[in-house]
């Protein structure tokens, strides 16, 4: 099997983040919950993870750093938690339905959204997101668009938007990709995704908070501090984390971080060769149409003449053994503004090789002829 759906779900583990998450499910206590020394231990080492995310993304203190499930929560919480009735918000029509249903719920409850549009080569149009920003408390922008791989000059959007406006940020395709530091770029709310480009297991985010982002909890239970108040916690991160937290989801997170900290370069660096050389290739396919360009992030967009993306998934995992994905990548706004009714994805990690992209190559020729 060539795994090509990285974007969706990192397929491949470093070992050390696989060996940390099974070792959590051997032997774990519920952090922060008891005082007997396992409790204790897993408290601790839930606390190491907090400081390597918060030093690797450039947070003003670890009490910054939220756990969550995935990415979708941790936007939820920062879209949820911070925007409220009568205000103004400002997003794109790259989003991903992680910010879009959010918004659109919002939206309902009397908040004014509004959407900035594409320039003619796919990217965000900077120049409408600044006219529109004036007055809105918030603005929301991927990082990478999970269908083309497209990425805005964050520090460009944060120049362009009001002082006072809130920066929330998904970046569930560019964590672990490039290098990210919330304070340097003046994020005020990045999302992470641990499962993907971060190495982490399924189960694992973060939301990563400057120090003037404030959002109310969604979620109400037990934190382990402050238990005779039936109020939630007024101090981070206890406030966002009501629950038992996946301890064995944090742990490989921290691992994934530490398998980073010393590849995270190479890594950018590799992903540009493989996606490079898979554009190449498939631009030479006369009926292929490309609507990606050579990025850090392994994602590759494209689109079959006379064949619905779904179709040519499907093929390519029943006739080859190849996964990628088709249709909208639940990003509806992304292909409305591109002008399609789906795409066939392609995304790559660092542990695909040049081998698997030429397999693949010869799989998309073949797939007219067999028609």
């Amino acid at each position: 099997m060539i795994y090509f759906d990285n974007a969706a779900t990192g397929g491949v583990k470093p070992e050390n983040v696989v060996g940390a998450a099974a070792a959590a499910m051997r032997a774990c206590a519920n952090p922060g919950r008891s005082g007997h020394a396992l409790s204790l231990a897993c408290a601790e080492r839930v606390q190491k993870v907090r400081g390597l995310l918060c030093e690797f993304f450039g947070a003003p203190s670890s009490d910054r750093v939220v756990f969550t499930k995935n990415c979708t929560e941790a936007l939820n919480i920062a879209l949820l938690g911070c925007i409220k009735e009568g205000d103004k918000v400002v997003t794109t029509v790259a989003e991903h339905n992680s910010v879009l249903r959010p918004l659109k719920h919002l939206e309902s409850s009397g908040v004014a959204v509004r959407y900035a549009p594409l320039t003619r080569g796919g990217g965000i149009d900077i120049r409408a997101l600044s006219a529109m920003a004036q007055g809105a408390c918030a603005v929301v922008v991927t990082l990478a668009s999970n269908v083309t791989g497209a990425a805005p000059d964050i520090a460009a959007v944060r120049q362009a938007i009001p002082a006072d406006a809130l920066l929330i940020c998904d970046g569930a395709q560019a964590c672990g990709h490039q290098k990210i530091d919330i304070s340097a770029l003046g994020i005020d709310a990045l999302a992470v995704a641990g499962h993907k480009g971060m190495m982490g297991i399924q189960g694992s985010g973060a939301l990563i908070m400057s120090a003037r982002c404030h959002p109310r909890p969604l979620m109400f239970g037990g934190t382990g501090s402050a238990s005779y108040d039936l109020d939630m916690p007024d101090f981070y991160p206890d406030r966002l984390e009501a629950g038992t937290l996946s301890y064995p989801a944090i742990v490989s997170l921290g691992e994934g971080v530490l398998w980073l900290s010393t590849r995270l370069y190479e890594n950018r660096d590799y992903l540009v060769y493989l996606t490079d050389k898979l554009l190449h290739g498939l631009e030479e396919i006369p009926f292929i149409t490309l609507y990606s360009r050579t990025n850090p992030f392994g994602i590759v967009a494209f689109d079959v003449r006379g064949m619905p993306s779904e179709e040519v998934a499907e093929r390519l995992s029943r006739e080859h053994g190849i996964c990628v994905r088709g249709g909208l990548h639940c990003a509806p706004l992304m292909h409305g503004a591109l002008g399609t009714s789906g795409l066939v994805r392609a995304s790559l990690s660092p542990f695909n090789t040049a081998g698997e992209v030429e397999y693949f190559l010869k799989a998309v020729r073949g797939l007219h002829a067999c028609a």
